[in-house]
């Protein structure tokens, strides 16, 4: 699937700053990490850097998903944090809009996730070496052909929350991956890590950073 790199070139929006830690909103359509080669070579993290110099990745959003990532600003903080997302003690909250409306108001996809290799970066649901991978999900708002969705991954896999909606049979609207038809004809990937909470690598202090998603 060859499709041309072409960055938002927004200005940094910083949600928080403080000497341990830096959270950011995302732009959709900005790549995490640098990429292979050197035409995706402008990402997040090297932006963050030009400015932040002692800047350190903590974890990715996918390129087309937007908003709250957080970076350490110190070797401790990186090491907290990282220890926090690996052991689940960070609790992430999304917004998407999908296809159609599911006819519960709440629920829980546990299907298990592998890569899918032959498509690759693309992921699949597999019962036999998939790794455990779920995702609670509440219905915000029906907008009849389409729904507003609020989606808490409880593990982190790669694609996790856009191949468990498309399980269930509610893709994410605008999905260059894993949607299709009229699903796929939406500006973007209607995905937006919208909240934050963890816990601060000084004093351990509870914190909640939140972003609105732009659509």
């Amino acid at each position: 699937m060859s499709v041309v790199y072409s960055p938002p070139q927004d200005p940094l929006v910083i949600l928080h700053e403080d000497a341990e830690v830096l959270l950011v909103d995302k732009p959709a359509g900005l790549l995490s990490v640098p990429g292979k080669g050197p035409e995706l070579a402008d990402c997040l993290l090297s932006r963050i850097q030009a400015a932040f110099p002692d800047a350190l990745l903590v974890h990715r959003l996918d390129r087309d998903t937007s908003g709250v990532m957080i970076f350490a600003l110190t070797r401790h903080a990186q090491r907290h944090l990282g220890l926090q997302f690996e052991k689940r003690m960070t609790q992430k909250t999304y917004v998407a809009r999908v296809w159609g409306v599911p006819a519960q108001k709440t629920g829980t996809v546990d299907l298990p996730l592998i890569v899918d290799w032959p498509n690759r970066p693309l992921q699949k649901v597999d019962h036999e070496t998939g790794k455990p991978a779920q995702t609670d999900w509440r219905v915000l708002k029906d907008e009849g052909e389409t729904a507003r969705v609020r989606l808490q991954p409880k593990t982190g896999r790669s694609h996790q929350l856009r191949v468990h909606m498309m399980a269930l049979g509610h893709p994410i609207l605008g999905d260059p991956f894993y949607a299709t038809g009229a699903a796929r004809d939406f500006p973007r990937l209607m995905l937006h890590s919208q909240e934050l909470r963890f816990k601060h690598p000084q004093g351990g202090r509870s914190m909640k950073i939140r972003t609105n998603p732009p659509f």
